[in-house]
């Protein structure tokens, strides 16, 4: 079968001409997701995104209703931590690292071709992932080995970079390439758990990714990236990234993934309880509040003129408001016993801060290099609120009541509906040719 051939266009003074642009091929192509590593990361991550909220908007209208009645072979509480933590986002993370990091190292960018096999066994894992927790554990275990190998991959083309470079700063570079070391000991860990039939284990693997694979990587990013775009966008407004609040967050995300292996069994139990408690209380409070500070000292204010840089800012704030939360949870625990409100505190970090962050940063890389203008319109301003609210629905959620089912559900939809918007419109844009006429 014939295909029509791409034109290339000839760029003169750095802009190629009205007759040029013309002849653009303006049709949707899966050829096009090779043309430059964004494209292939960010469109395979929104296929899992999108399936994945849809899933588990399902799996909460059959909990509330019932009607569905749906098989369980695993888990779905286990499922959805296991493809939040590590479905889509690591695919964003390929598709944003091998884009950029080339440029932080100063090194060639890799071949497209050597991401897709890698980058095929995580989309597909993870399809067949939630595929298997409706059939048979083994199905689901199988899927995971090939997500792993996929990460496993990724993590060491990523690194094969970073010993490339001779460029003096790799220090945001190599802080993720470890973190990404230890989302693949995560990984394997939540494998060889289900192995085990070892849940309490499976879940602590999953927090240990969260914390010390996904949050690390996007403090690093955070650190590196929204001062940078805050002064580009702002001129009067200093570039400002002392590093030591680069160890303060990578101090946090250690501290929690201590947490998650000292509380394994549960909450501690008798004096070493209230002393865990306080202290874990205090820390997070402190750490929470600074982190509060910062995002105001990093522009907060004068970003609300610039929605696309908004929404980069307040992800960021989440991160500082989880942290506090989560110190108040501790707090309020030792009146009872146990921590409160521990769900809540993590679904500020998820939602709140990760996603408003994959949200910001994700829509202004497709935004830049597909040739549009670095900026969020109405759609992607409204979506950004909407996942606000599932945000807040899904806390509230977190307090037990008698509503607490219908909140979960509320959340759940919102954000698949959210998803599904953004992820067919950017996926869009990702088998199309750039609107600017320029390569990549």
């Amino acid at each position: 079968m014939n295909q029509r051939p791409v034109i290339p266009l000839r760029v003169t003074q750095g802009k190629p001409s009205a007759e040029e642009r013309a002849k653009i091929d303006h049709r949707w192509h899966a050829r096009y997701l090779l043309l430059a590593p964004h494209r292939l990361g960010f469109f395979l991550a929104m296929v899992v995104l999108v399936a994945s909220g849809a899933w588990w908007a399902l799996v909460q209208f059959d909990r509330v209703s019932a009607v569905l009645a749906l098989p369980y072979a695993l888990s779905p509480s286990l499922v959805h931590a296991a493809v939040m933590t590590f479905g889509f986002i690591p695919l964003f993370f390929s598709g944003f690292l091998f884009t950029a990091g080339p440029k932080w190292l100063g090194v060639p960018p890799l071949e497209v071709q050597l991401l897709l096999a890698p980058l095929l066994l995580q989309a597909t894992g993870w399809l067949l992932w939630l595929t298997g927790a409706h059939l048979h554990a083994l199905i689901s275990v199988a899927a995971l080995v090939m997500a792993w190998t996929g990460l496993v991959r990724i993590t060491w083309l990523f690194w094969r970079l970073i010993r490339l470079s001779r460029a003096e700063d790799q220090l945001h570079a190599r802080t993720i390439g470890v973190a990404c070391v230890a989302g693949c000991l995560s990984l394997a860990g939540l494998v060889l758990s289900l192995v085990l039939d070892a849940p309490a284990v499976a879940l602590a693997c999953i927090l240990t990714g969260l914390w010390g694979f996904v949050l690390v990587v996007f403090v690093s990013v955070a650190h590196r990236m929204i001062p940078f775009f805050t002064s580009s966008a702002m001129p009067l407004v200093a570039v400002w990234r002392p590093f030591w609040v680069l160890w303060l967050m990578l101090a946090a995300a250690t501290v929690e993934v201590a947490a998650v292996w000292v509380e394994l069994d549960g909450p501690l139990q008798g004096p070493a309880a209230s002393v865990w408690m306080l202290a874990r209380g205090i820390f997070e409070l402190a750490t929470g509040g600074v982190l509060l500070w910062l995002a105001v000292v990093w522009g907060l204010v004068q970003s609300l003129k610039n929605r696309l840089l908004a929404m980069l800012h307040i992800g960021f704030l989440w991160l500082g408001l989880a942290l506090v939360l989560g110190g108040i949870s501790q707090l309020l625990g030792l009146l009872q016993g146990a921590p409160v409100l521990g769900l809540g505190s993590l679904h500020a970090l998820t939602m709140g801060c990760l996603a408003s962050l994959m949200l910001a940063m994700v829509t202004r890389v497709s935004c830049g290099h597909s040739g549009r203008a670095l900026v969020a319109d109405r759609l992607v301003w409204s979506l950004f609120w909407l996942l606000q609210a599932a945000t807040v629905l899904r806390i509230a959620a977190a307090v037990q009541s008698a509503l607490a089912g219908w909140l979960l559900f509320s959340a759940a939809l919102l954000w698949a509906t959210v998803m599904a918007v953004w992820g067919v419109r950017l996926g869009s844009w990702h088998g199309h040719l750039r609107a600017d006429g320029r390569p990549g």
